[in-house]
């Protein structure tokens, strides 16, 4: 849903009728009508209508979510509200995911650093891992953002590319940083997609799963796990992978989960069983979104 109260709001301090702005802009009668039907501008308007008016395009037009934890998640963002939902799944999935992946970082220091920018650090704390946490935090934001939008290639390639940037893997002339690998891996002794096969592989997947009617946390949990199986990066695959997931359960207001760290032996057994078993990773899946759940219960939350 759009809303333009910011923009009504706006012109009435200053006066300014819709028809005086139209002719201001040389706007045609149906652009104006789409604001009366609350129907969604381009971005080139909104911006022409924020540049006259001096203010955000923000504050012109919202889109408002029917999804009410995407919804408050975007509200708390852009408030920089402390101690609510978005600062909890900020500092609690960061945490868990960089941790599955070997971040020496404690939950007590990514908090700091996402509170304060700060970090009292001990000997040996790796500086990617203080990069790839700052990073993650950033990646979350732009699931937010952008978490309604179908799911593409270059949303992914993007979420690595935040992920990955300014760290040590991207002073590797053969890392590609927001794009597919350049060398073939294996992960837990089974063979991943050939670099030359990812994009076929990938495409394939995408496209199979935006041609779902109805989307519900299975398809997105075997998203996942098809997904981690063609493992498109070189490294960073799981938490883009985490954080995929994340944006697709707000697109298709499916509580999402946080996958534990302490449950890590559980979440890798379900995926190397994924192929002939689907229900470990599926269990795993659902008690992370357990784990959602009680988090939207501490904050008195309504989720049904």
């Amino acid at each position: 849903m759009i809303s333009y109260e910011g923009l009504e709001n706006v012109l009435k301090e200053k006066g300014i009728g819709k028809t005086e702005l139209s002719k201001q802009l040389g706007f045609s009668t149906r652009t104006i009508a789409k604001i009366a039907k609350k129907e969604k501008l381009s971005k080139r308007s909104i911006q022409k209508i924020a540049d006259y008016l001096g203010e955000s395009p923000d504050v012109i037009m919202k889109e408002i979510s029917d999804n009410n934890i995407l919804q408050l998640l975007r509200e708390e963002k852009e408030m920089k509200m402390s101690g609510g939902l978005y600062h909890e799944l900020q500092v609690r999935m960061t945490y868990n995911s960089n941790h599955i992946e070997g971040s020496k970082l404690s939950e007590d220091q990514t908090r700091q650093i996402f509170e304060t920018s700060t970090l009292d650090a001990r000997d040996g704390i790796p500086v990617d891992d203080i990069l790839e946490t700052v990073h993650h935090f950033r990646a979350i934001d732009y699931v937010i953002d952008i978490a309604e939008d179908e799911l593409t290639e270059d949303i992914i390639k993007h979420l690595h590319y935040i992920l990955k940037h300014d760290t040590k893997d991207s002073t590797i002339e053969w890392f590609a940083v927001g794009d597919y690998k350049k060398r073939a891996n294996v992960v837990g002794g089974h063979q991943t997609s050939k670099p030359s096969e990812v994009h076929k592989h990938l495409k394939a997947l995408i496209d199979d799963y935006n041609a779902k009617e109805n989307v519900t946390i299975e398809d997105i949990i075997a998203f996942h796990a098809e997904f981690e199986y063609i493992h498109p990066f070189q490294d960073g695959n799981g938490r883009v992978g985490r954080l995929i997931a994340l944006k697709e359960c707000l697109r298709h207001n499916v509580i999402p989960f946080i996958l534990e760290d302490t449950k890590k032996s559980f979440y890798y057994r379900g995926l190397a069983k994924w192929k002939n078993e689907k229900g470990w990773l599926t269990d795993t899946c659902l008690d992370g979104q357990d784990t959602f759940v009680r988090l939207l219960d501490m904050l008195e939350i309504p989720h049904e």
